[in-house]
């Protein structure tokens, strides 16, 4: 199983483990790729549609795997029991949702060795939550793939020391790297910030002051941000 850049490097933030379950599998490739990688023993792929999950068994039984993985149909990790696994993915899911599922499933992440997150927005929303409810960020990564930017972590019960709002925003374990992607974020935060700037110029009216104002500040935190690659 060849894998997209993202779901490579999700897959290779989860590590190797007994037991992975990847919560919202869709097609079913993290589950078969590291388990024919030697990366798991096991593993559940978990969807709440049938769908994703019709999909993921006909690739499982692709790759003659319907032994080593189980599909099951899951509302997050409602179908999940403490113990079940040693590790979770949730990749490729909004923010909000990525939140909820952690919030309902409380006493799954509680019990797992880690959990990686590939939240497709809300991002600081996510590490917010994390940071909250003495969750610890222990890596991060950041790709690029077909002009998207994709970051993610790899999580474990833990306390963090107090983030900043740049830390939040960004990412600790990026800024720390100075991870190229990033920085490539970025320069292309820059540049649209100062754009919607531009185009609010000649334009009046309470809402849109407050509105320049948000942008004012957005714009200055990510020039902040991009201080820590001088």
């Amino acid at each position: 199983m060849e894998l997209s850049k993202r779901l490579q490097a999700v897959a290779d933030l989860a590590g190797s483990h007994p037991v992975v379950a990847d919560v919202g599998t869709d097609h079913g490739y993290i589950p078969i790729y590291l388990v024919e990688r030697k990366k798991c023993e096991r593993a559940l792929a978990l969807d709440v549609n049938e769908g994703p999950l019709e999909r993921a068994r006909r690739h499982i039984m692709e790759h003659d795997l319907l032994g080593k993985i189980e599909v099951r149909q899951s509302d997050g990790v409602k179908a999940l029991q403490p113990g079940e696994c040693d590790c979770a993915v949730l990749a490729g899911m909004g923010g909000a949702l990525t939140v909820k599922i952690l919030e309902e499933g409380e006493e799954i992440f509680r019990d797992l060795k880690d959990f990686v997150l590939q939240p497709q927005s809300e991002i600081a929303k996510v590490r917010h939550y994390l940071a909250e409810n003495h969750y610890l960020i222990t890596a991060e990564d950041m790709v690029l793939e077909e002009g998207k930017f994709y970051p993610m972590m790899k999580v474990k019960v833990g306390q963090a020391a107090a983030y900043s709002r740049m830390e939040l925003r960004y990412g600790r374990d990026l800024l720390r790297q100075k991870h190229p992607v990033l920085e490539m974020f970025l320069e292309k935060e820059v540049c649209s910030k100062e754009q919607i700037l531009k185009n609010l110029e000649s334009v009046s009216g309470e809402q849109i002051r407050v509105r320049r104002q948000e942008i004012k500040a957005e714009l200055l935190l990510a020039k902040e941000a991009l201080e820590v690659y001088l």
